[in-house]
């Protein structure tokens, strides 16, 4: 999980995420929608594979990279219980000042 939100991390790793959302798409292409050059993007693209969060498979000469949503799955149930942790703890927080604010009236 620490590699996914690593990986998460960088904007430019997360634009090509949002770009494979909409399907695969090969080195070329992905260089062709961003200012980086192809190296930057495989760079990138490895990141990305190290973390579960892109597989690339071979098509002839091609290598698309695809999405992988079930590299999500972690971070999505990580940020799942720390959202109902934190409303939890903001909900008590909420009731503790009211009590605190009626009492000093």
């Amino acid at each position: 999980m620490s590699r996914a939100f690593a990986a998460l991390a960088d904007p430019t790793r997360r634009a090509i995420l949002e770009r494979l959302a909409a399907g695969e798409a090969g080195v070329v292409e992905l260089a062709e929608a961003s200012t980086l050059t192809q190296p930057a993007i495989t760079k990138h693209l490895k990141v990305l594979e190290r973390a579960g969060l892109v597989g690339r498979a071979r098509d002839g000469q091609r290598r698309p990279a695809r999405l992988q949503l079930e590299g999500l799955a972690p971070v999505d149930d990580w940020l799942r219980r720390a959202h109902a942790q934190w409303s939890d703890r903001l909900d008590r927080l909420e009731a503790h000042l009211a009590t605190q604010t009626q009492s000093d009236d």
